[in-house]
């Protein structure tokens, strides 16, 4: 394995500041976390991906890790965040298409550069959140399952239950399956990194259930733990009509919502599995 590893400093959209991880040599492979967690999720998957030939790269999205966290909602529009990834692209100068693989708010931000910059991307796994269309039209059980979302638009509110008791709302919010829940603490604890990462909700939700979203011309594979306490299988598989270049399923019985700390093995080998088929 080429353990090489790099991190990197990227002036992106605005002139926010992003934490960017290579490791790794070959073709480019691009990781994008979800909330809120940054881009020490992928820790367990890199070596397997690196050692797969891959040139891997974790981007810390702007409000988590140690990218910057700018103040105002209107800073966390996903148009804005999808920017910041083609711009790491384009500042590690690869002009070459990418995979990507995306996780929760990273599989949301992942649809959309497939949608927006397909000429970009050369195959996409979208783990546990399916194409936007879907999402938005899931049934009763994704609105049950969701229903923590309506919380996290209440600005202030929020902000004054999640951290009593030493988060003792987002400990009981993340469940066992998460190991490192004091991690992410920390993290959210640092001054107005609560409000970041909670702006990513604020200010995409109704684009969300809003925009006209079309069709997307990557070849995409869709990732779905069985046991996910926050989503429904249903919102992913109805993403097959909505790709028109080869869509594929995977299903993890043995695993939930964080399906990198869980099952990162499985998850792993079904994702350099299907990289390495040939475009359908």
């Amino acid at each position: 394995m080429d353990a090489t590893l790099t991190d990197h400093r990227i002036i992106a959209t605005g002139g926010v500041t992003l934490r960017v991880r290579e490791t790794g040599t070959g073709r480019p492979l691009v990781l994008l976390h979800g909330f809120p967690e940054s881009l020490v999720a992928w820790d367990a998957l890199t070596p397997r991906f690196a050692g797969a030939g891959y040139r891997v790269i974790a981007i810390d999205q702007r409000g988590f890790g140690e990218s910057d966290a700018p103040r105002g909602v209107a800073h966390y529009r996903a148009d804005t965040i999808v920017a910041d990834v083609i711009a790491v692209l384009d500042a590690l100068g690869i002009d070459e298409p990418v995979d990507l693989v995306g996780r929760d708010w990273g599989a949301i931000i992942g649809w959309m550069v497939c949608l927006a910059h397909p000429d970009r991307v050369r195959r996409y796994v979208a783990a546990s959140v399916g194409h936007p269309r879907a999402y938005a039209r899931a049934g009763l059980e994704q609105k049950r399952k969701g229903w923590y979302v309506g919380f996290f638009l209440l600005r202030g509110i929020a902000e004054r239950v999640i951290p009593r008791h030493g988060f003792a709302w987002l400990r009981g919010w993340l469940g066992e399956g998460h190991p490192d829940a004091d991690g992410l603490v920390r993290d959210l604890a640092r001054p107005g990194r609560l409000t970041a990462g909670l702006s990513w909700y604020r200010a995409n939700v109704l684009t969300i259930f809003t925009r006209r979203w079309g069709h997307s011309r990557v070849p995409t594979l869709g990732v779905f733990g069985a046991r996910d306490r926050f989503l429904s299988e249903d919102q992913v598989l109805a993403s097959r009509p909505l790709v028109d270049a080869g869509w594929s399923y995977a299903r993890i019985d043995d695993a939930g919502h964080w399906l990198a700390h869980e099952q990162p093995e499985a998850f792993a080998t079904i994702v350099l599995d299907w990289l390495e088929q040939e475009t359908a």
